[in-house]
């Protein structure tokens, strides 16, 4: 795993990047266009185990020619490290293990918050935006990124 700082220096010309939501249920994955402007929410799997999940990681990796990935850290509001901070990094380690791809954590507190915020601005039914809650975090996640990225 890298830092931002390296991500940055690493890809100093654009490429597609996805953003992922590590939830304990569900994973949130976005997509970013190759200038590194938007971050689109993509699709929401469900988490079975780390295999599957580094399996489809893959197939979605080949087919939009990704080239980084960027991975929401569920860091405490105090700044501290909890439980779901942890299970994220292990995870995050197990992907940059698997994959051959620079991968970063990026501070997510709030995000699924926002995302939800924003869907009920938007005036999106409850049971879409809850359907949709995780890939709109990555989205959060990846838009955030991308926007120190290109600072």
């Amino acid at each position: 795993m890298i830092t931002i700082e390296e991500f940055k220096n690493k890809h100093s010309n654009k490429v597609r990047l996805i953003g992922l939501d590590l939830g304990s249920k569900r994973i949130g994955i976005s997509i970013c266009d190759e200038k590194q402007s938007i971050a689109t929410p993509f699709k929401t799997i469900n988490k079975t185990n780390t295999n599957d999940l580094i399996n489809q990681l893959k197939i979605l990796i080949n087919e939009n020619n990704i080239k980084g990935i960027i991975i929401g850290n569920p860091i405490n509001m105090d700044g501290s490290l909890g439980k779901s901070a942890q299970s994220v990094n292990d995870i995050a380690n197990y992907i940059t293990k698997s994959i051959d791809l620079p991968v970063c954590l990026w501070d997510e507190r709030l995000s699924t918050v926002a995302a939800f915020n924003l869907s009920s601005q938007l005036d999106v039914n409850v049971s879409k935006r809850e359907k949709n809650l995780d890939q709109n975090a990555a989205a959060f996640i990846l838009q955030g990124a991308i926007d120190y990225l290109n600072n």
